[in-house]
């Protein structure tokens, strides 16, 4: 038997743990198929464009065809066909085609950082809707609980002022405060209907079905190294870094090679021995523009990757500054449990000797319903920090890589 009170503990802790395990694989697909599909078509577009753009140094092959009728001669029409293949690309541009490459790439990482956080927080949209949907309905057992209490204090109140003990105006407070709870229970009703609402938008489950992942104290370097945001913004660094590299090359010299292919018709006014119908033309040019705007447009560009390098340094103290926020309201909250279970103990001590002095004949079984009320409202409210605390939690693991 001894060892079986040993097992016991880890048997609870491995179910929980299972829980765990269970919840967090249910949230990791909580979207609705069609939520999940919009994100699908935004990485393949991001793909495909980026793709598009890191290629975009390669010029196309011009293909043409051409068909001419000429009445020069009287009473005769010559016709002459042609059709030409032709390719003008450039090889060198002072390492603009190199540095457009890795200007492509960048952004394509960019981009994709900026839909995984779009994602993310959507997932955290709704997982906090499933968070707010249980801490309303706490809320309402507390409420509710709370208009029991109303009630008996309005009728020990009216006996009272029947007795001639008060005055009315403590009745019609009494009588006025379980009004307002009352309303406030039919308003928590509409909150309810409208978080059913807005999780429907997100996702297609039922959120009575779903359960809730039980979400721990991340550490601040993997809150700062796993983080989204920081992520997408050093690659807008490097995305303007290339783009002021590829600025600047746009004014060198630029090196780029011809090719034509030819076959056409012979025209027979210029037909003579040794005139090839079928040809190859090539050749190559140096070209490099004098531009007035030159320095202001390179300048401009090291700009702007200067006000990304410095973003950069802001989105560091952003996220410090954010960790130690989070961390300074669940010290808060912390200590809202700690006194709510000094509460409950305390109510625990008062409900037993209430009911015993009622058992006695010394108290009525209104005081001993208060006492009940009261104590399951402090552990209602316990119940309602906690959920407190995994919603501030949720606010880190929405910006962090694979936490949610």
């Amino acid at each position: 038997m001894k060892g079986l009170n040993v097992l016991k503990p880890l048997l609870v802790l491995c179910s929980l743990l299972l829980t765990s395990v269970v919840s967090a694989d249910e949230l990791s697909d909580i979207l609705s198929d069609n939520k999940n599909l919009l994100f699908g078509y935004e990485f393949q577009i991001n793909t495909a464009k980026s793709n598009t753009l890191e290629n975009s140094w390669i010029e196309p092959i011009r293909l043409q065809y051409r068909r001419s009728f000429s009445k020069q001669f009287i009473d005769q029409t010559i016709t002459a066909g042609s059709f030409t293949v032709g390719i003008d690309q450039p090889i060198f541009r002072s390492g603009g085609i190199y540095y457009a490459i890795k200007y492509a790439q960048a952004i394509r990482g960019a981009n994709a950082s900026d839909i995984k956080i779009k994602r993310k927080e959507t997932i955290g949209n709704a997982v906090k809707i499933l968070f707010d949907i249980k801490k309303t309905k706490l809320e309402k057992k507390k409420l509710k609980l709370l208009i029991k209490n109303d009630a008996i204090d309005i009728r020990l109140k009216r006996e009272s002022y029947e007795a001639g003990l008060i005055d009315s105006s403590f009745l019609d407070q009494s009588i006025l405060k379980m009004n307002q709870d009352e309303t406030k229970l039919l308003e928590m009703e509409m909150s309810l209907i409208s978080l059913d609402k807005n999780f429907a938008l997100l996702s297609d489950k039922n959120p009575q079905e779903l359960k809730l992942p039980i979400l721990k104290l991340i550490s601040a370097e993997r809150y700062r190294g796993d983080n989204l945001e920081l992520a997408r913004d050093k690659l807008r660094v490097k995305e303007k870094k290339y783009n002021s590299k590829i600025t600047w090359a746009k004014y060198m010299p630029t090196v780029s090679v011809q090719v034509r292919y030819t076959d056409e018709d012979i025209n027979p006014l210029f037909a003579r021995p040794g005139l090839e119908e079928q040809y190859f033309t090539y050749g190559f040019t140096i070209s490099m523009p004098i531009n007035i705007n030159m320095f202001s447009d390179i300048e401009a560009t090291k700009v702007e990757h200067l006000k990304a390098q410095t973003e950069v340094i802001e989105r560091k103290n952003t996220i410090d500054k954010e960790y130690k926020h989070v961390k300074s309201k669940l010290r808060i909250i912390d200590k809202k449990i700690a006194l709510a279970r000094k509460d409950e103990a305390l109510y625990k001590r008062l409900y037993r000797t209430t009911k015993n002095l009622a058992d006695a004949g010394e108290k009525t079984s209104y005081d001993t319903a208060l006492m009940r009320n009261s104590l399951e409202v402090r552990k209602l409210d316990k119940k309602i920090y906690v959920i407190d605390k995994q919603i501030e939690l949720l606010g880190l693991y929405t910006k962090v890589e694979n936490a949610i």
